[in-house]
C-alpha cells in the first residue's frame, strides 16, 4: 500500500496514510473526507551492490540554493 500525504480542508491539518486504491481516506483528526493529496518528497535506495541513500530534503538555507548535487548521494 502507498503512503500518501495530505491536507484537510476542514481542519486545515497535514497527516500521512497508507491508502489501498479501493479506499476512500478520512481526515483521523475530525473525520472528514474533503481532503488535497499533496505533494510528497520521495525517498528511497539505490539499488546495486552498495546502497546508496537517497536524501529526502534540500539543505538547510545556510548552504546556499538547491542545485545539482543536493540529494547528496556520496561520490
Amino acid at each position: 500500500m502507498p503512503m500518501f500525504e495530505f491536507a484537510c480542508e476542514k481542519c486545515e491539518k497535514e497527516f500521512e496514510m497508507l491508502v489501498d486504491r479501493n479506499e476512500s481516506p478520512v481526515c483521523p483528526h475530525c473525520g472528514s473526507t474533503r481532503l488535497e493529496k499533496l505533494m510528497s518528497v520521495s525517498s528511497g535506495r539505490v539499488a546495486g551492490s552498495k546502497a546508496l541513500p537517497i536524501a529526502s530534503s534540500c539543505p538547510p538555507p545556510s548552504h546556499g540554493p538547491c542545485g545539482p548535487g543536493c540529494c547528496r548521494i556520496p561520490g
